[in-house]
């Protein structure tokens, strides 16, 4: 998602108004659904354990009020402990209530520049159900235990009471790490991050390093796109929620029920066809060596790296859910993953997550699966795949509304900017640009991966298209 400052020109949120009607995504909630969460926010279901005394802490990005997840990190005698508390949406929303029916209907919260279309009335996701500093909140609280490589032993996952005691930012663990002034949870979130990267590499998985659009204001009064790499923070915090998940994955097969997410592997000629883009671009692929390994070093600042990294997104497409009650999927592993995994950690965000957490606390706790639960799985991969791509629509709007806003004077006018694709059957491609953070669309003979001189010729946002010509 593109980030915009707080104040927005009034064009712009109009833009976003006309996205949302366009979209059709949801709008308020029903008079029936805020009533029944104002009351559901008052009387949660409490019947957990008391871990209040366990000094979790938030990290997310700054300003976030829907906090899922809260993060305790212990060293132990010949490893690592992980408590990992998911808001517990289950102890205020019951499935086939009005709540989940609305939530049925939304499938994931959308973010736009301009304000978010969340999943649950803000009653819960931003206060009863958010895990806030200082307050007392019901959680599912995952305790996963690792050897000193960083490897799973063991992993469990109940009900409880937590307090969080401090609400961090991404930038904020950044600077306490690279100043050496980190110390506790902090300190071990990067030990813990870097060994979990480790096994991803080896075990074949893949994280893209992609940067982030950004609007920034300008020195004269206006506003400009920029390019933003993820933080090494953002990272490890990410590999805490993948364990989780992955340890949620593996109680469900042991089981044989539950939804898991999914990605088959590439076919062959599709991996092959990469493999030839990183030859004809100089990217170096080692013999043996899988395409995380080959990603992980590249630098999307450098425009043949970038254009493979555009390039090779083709592997990871196709992502989706699964459900199952009996025996496990003939496809049961997420090959970005390189292992079987689940969503759980983002409840308040993710309809599935619920779901999927219920399955695990009834594994956990040897007991039967919820009837209502157990109904509810076969639907939840039509659902999600529907909202999801509504949710990934919106998401490219908005990019394209930002880009042809902030170009839309500057018809005519040269660009320094890197081919990152080439469209065999119609000809031109895309390219990026990097100043201002554009990717669009150029006509002409696009030499992949070189850096080439484009002449901006159209940015409208009525239409939200920006197209380029070689110059």
């Amino acid at each position: 998602m593109i980030q915009v400052p707080d104040e927005i020109p009034l064009r712009l949120e109009d833009g976003f108004d006309r996205l949302r009607r366009e979209l059709r995504l949801p709008g308020d909630f029903p008079r029936a659904v805020l009533d029944e969460a104002e009351w559901v926010a008052r009387v949660p279901r409490l019947d957990a354990k008391d871990l209040s005394d366990v000094p979790f802490v938030t990290i997310d990005p700054p300003g976030s009020m829907d906090l899922d997840q809260a993060v305790h990190l212990e060293r132990l005698r010949a490893g690592y402990r992980v408590w990992y508390a998911i808001a517990d949406v289950g102890a205020f929303v019951r499935p086939g209530g009005i709540i989940d029916a609305e939530a049925r209907t939304r499938g994931e919260t959308v973010y736009l520049p301009a304000g978010k279309v969340p999943l649950h009335p803000r009653v819960l996701s931003e206060e009863a159900a958010s895990l806030l500093p200082g307050a007392l909140r019901p959680a599912v609280v995952w305790r996963i235990d690792l050897d000193a490589d960083g490897r799973t032993v063991g992993a469990d996952v109940q009900r409880a009471l937590v307090r969080s005691r401090e609400r961090f930012d991404y930038g904020y663990v950044q600077v306490v790490h690279d100043t050496g002034t980190a110390d506790g949870v902090l300190e071990l979130l990067a030990e813990i991050g870097e060994l979990r990267l480790a096994l991803e590499r080896e075990r074949g998985g893949v994280t893209l390093p992609t940067p982030d659009q950004e609007v920034v204001p300008a020195g004269d009064g206006g506003y400009r796109l920029e390019f933003r790499l993820p933080l090494p923070a953002e990272a490890w915090n990410a590999q805490i929620s993948l364990l989780t998940g992955m340890a949620a994955a593996a109680m469900m097969l042991d089981a044989e029920i539950g939804i898991l997410r999914v990605l088959p592997r590439p076919p062959a000629d599709r991996l092959a066809k990469v493999r030839r883009v990183a030859a004809a671009l100089d990217v170096p692929w080692p013999d043996g060596a899988g395409y995380g390994a080959v990603v992980h070093d590249l630098d999307p600042k450098k425009a043949q790296q970038a254009a493979f990294l555009h390039e090779s997104k083709v592997l990871l497409r196709g992502a989706g859910y699964v459900a199952f009650d009996g025996a496990p999927p003939r496809l049961a592993e997420h090959a970005a993953v390189a292992a079987p995994y689940t969503h759980v950690t983002a409840p308040l965000r993710r309809l599935v997550d619920r779901y999927a957490t219920e399955v695990c606390l009834a594994v956990a706790a040897g007991e039967p699966v919820p009837s209502d639960v157990r109904a509810a799985l076969a639907g939840l991969p039509d659902i999600m795949a529907a909202t999801g791509r509504r949710a990934g629509a919106a998401d490219r709007a908005c990019v394209d509304l930002v880009e042809a806003f902030l170009l839309r004077d500057r018809i005519g006018q040269p660009f320094e900017a890197v081919v990152i694709d080439v469209d065999e059957r119609r000809g031109g491609g895309q390219v990026q640009l990097a100043d201002p953070a554009v990717i669009a669309r150029c006509d002409g003979e696009l030499p992949l991966g070189e850096q080439v001189t484009v002449r901006l010729a159209q940015a409208d946002p009525a239409t939200r298209e920006v197209r380029f010509t070689l110059a």
